[in-house]
């Protein structure tokens, strides 16, 4: 008897499910939410979005930050997407080398790089470092030119991925998008950055203030290492001299790393 062929017209989606995936979306669009965030953001009763919550992180896609009792995407989240298996050298190389950045830094380091129009932070820190006032998780997403990983990014890539990324932001109807626009002030701080070799972001208005320098994976600029630091506790300067030879070290142990993980033996 031959088997009907389904439509997305003649099944009726299970709910359950779109409430998960709808959950997931809500928090990769924020860094963490609440129970009652992902109720009101999903149109669930509370009840509901607590267990749908509690399903992700016993299925390890989530976890409960019990510092504000906000729930965060794991990395396992990566496996969902397309294209996972480019990403490996993130957890095989990457990793390792952030742990031992962390043991002479402290401060909460991440890796970030580019997707799409903003900077999504591959891995950090955060869990570990006793200096983070907020603990972010990868997953988040920062604006280009409102982080450090992103300014270090647009110094450092090609001129023809600059101006390609540029053109888009400027016509970007994002607040954080804005300063694209004045081509001018973005053209003084990428030389900036460029001259100094890394990338600072400082907003007054911000408890932390971060530093960027550039991350090249076989030549091409991808992103960068990224350090937080709490601004009453120490200013830009006083970060660059104490810390900026551990995060170049780490950047160039990455790269050579790769570049040898993925060089043909002969």
């Amino acid at each position: 008897m031959p088997t009907k062929k389904l439509s997305s017209d003649t099944v009726r989606p299970i709910r359950a499910l779109m409430r998960g995936l709808d959950t997931l979306q809500q928090l990769n669009r924020h860094n963490g939410a609440t129970v009652t965030n992902i109720a009101k953001a999903v149109g669930l009763p509370r009840t509901t979005a607590y267990r749908v919550l509690e399903t992700l992180c016993v299925a390890g896609y989530a976890m409960r930050d019990l510092s504000d009792e906000r729930y965060r995407l794991t990395t396992k989240v990566r496996s969902l997407s397309d294209g996972y298996d480019d990403e490996s050298w993130v957890q095989e190389i990457a990793k390792p080398l952030l742990k031992k950045l962390a043991n002479d830094v402290v401060w909460p380091i991440a890796i970030s790089t580019l997707s799409g129009t903003s900077m999504l932070v591959r891995e950090t820190t955060d869990r570990d470092s006793p200096l983070a006032l907020t603990r972010y998780s990868a997953g988040l997403r920062v604006p280009v030119l409102r982080s450090s990983s992103g300014r270090v990014y647009l110094a450092f890539c090609t001129d023809e991925q600059r101006e390609v990324l540029l053109a888009v932001l400027q016509k970007s109807d994002r607040p954080e998008d804005k300063i694209a626009r004045d081509r001018q002030l973005v053209n003084r701080i990428l030389a900036e950055i460029k001259k100094n070799g890394f990338a600072v972001f400082d907003n007054p208005s911000m408890a932390e203030m971060s530093i960027a320098v550039p991350l090249h994976v076989k030549g091409n600029m991808i992103g960068g290492i990224v350090v937080r630091f709490i601004r009453s506790a120490i200013t830009a300067d006083q970060a660059v001299e104490k810390h900026l030879t551990f995060m170049n070290r780490t950047a160039n142990e990455i790269s050579k790393a790769f570049d040898e993980a993925h060089t043909p033996s002969s």
